[in-house]
């Protein structure tokens, strides 16, 4: 590490002088350092002509590369520090129309409480690999089995089917039969819930008018604002919308898909700081804002 060190500052300054300036160390240490690397690895880094420095190719990719893992892991070593102290930071993924709708407007009130803890946010769908994606907690929706991972239930799913009022004044339902007229979209990931809304109903899911499929939520939201079709969306996503008269309710049929959101944290006996204050907080929020599975407390 000594030597990668050296060789890291040398190779910022471009000077072995000014690299033993800012290491506390003698002009020749470095020096001494920086030749015993290039001796472990068998390739020169740099080129001393007429006392002035410079990289080679093969220096300035290696230096490229070492800087990165040298900054991770002081990155690393400043989190510990500040994880001992109640600060830090904490990676978080979550479901990108979650955070946009959800999380992020309420995310001042957590800075408030914990002003020392940085959220740092992380768009992601479905499971991954929390060790290898660089997480520390994820938000996502299914059963709460997650495997290594301890869950915290946020709310229960429920989905709402929306409309645009103009398409719906056009175009409008008064059954569940009706929505068989109208272009039903879709979510990539959750494509199969409408086929489980018109089980409900006891409608033959052959008679479904499927439209296209979107990625996030929020653009199938978007979509269905613009008059696309009909959307089948989570009721606590579409509160901002519902009140401000962009959709509106096809038909007060609600779809119970008996699924939840999680919050998950890595299974341990000693979670980093950070990491409680950021369950507690989301965990006493969901509670205040999901009593009423149709309805989201305001933004305070």
């Amino acid at each position: 590490m000594s030597l990668l060190i050296a060789f890291d500052a040398a190779a910022r300054r471009l000077s072995f002088t000014d690299a033993a300036s800012d290491l506390a160390l003698t002009q020749s240490a470095v020096s001494r350092q920086v030749q015993a690397l290039e001796e472990l690895l068998g390739v020169p880094l740099f080129r001393r002509m007429n006392r002035k420095l410079t990289l080679t190719a093969i220096g300035a990719v290696y230096h490229r590369d070492i800087g990165q893992a040298l900054q991770r892991v002081r990155s690393a070593s400043l989190q510990a520090i500040a994880s001992q102290t109640g600060r830090g930071s904490l990676d978080l993924a979550a479901l990108p129309t979650f955070a946009s709708k959800w999380l992020l407007p309420r995310l001042s009130d957590f800075y408030k409480r914990h002003p020392g803890v940085l959220i740092n946010l992380h768009s992601r769908i479905g499971q991954f690999d929390f060790e290898r994606n660089g997480i520390d907690a994820a938000i996502g929706v299914g059963d709460g089995a997650w495997p290594g991972l301890v869950s915290y239930k946020l709310c229960d799913e429920t989905l709402l089917p929306i409309i645009s009022p103009s398409v719906a004044q056009v175009q409008p339902i008064r059954s569940p039969q009706d929505l068989t007229r109208h272009l039903l979209l879709r979510v990539t990931a959750r494509s199969d819930s409408w086929i489980r809304w018109f089980e409900d109903q006891h409608i033959d899911e052959r008679s479904m008018n499927v439209g296209p499929q979107f990625e996030l939520t929020s653009h199938l939201i978007e979509a269905v604002s613009s008059g696309i079709g009909i959307g089948l969306v989570p009721s606590f996503l579409i509160q901002e919308e519902l009140a401000s008269g962009a959709v509106m309710l096809a038909i007060d049929r609600p779809l119970r898909t008996g699924l939840s959101y999680y919050l998950f944290l890595p299974a341990g006996d000693q979670p980093l700081p950070q990491s409680v204050a950021f369950r507690e907080w989301i965990l006493s929020r969901a509670q205040q804002d999901f009593t009423d599975p149709h309805t989201v407390s305001p933004l305070q």
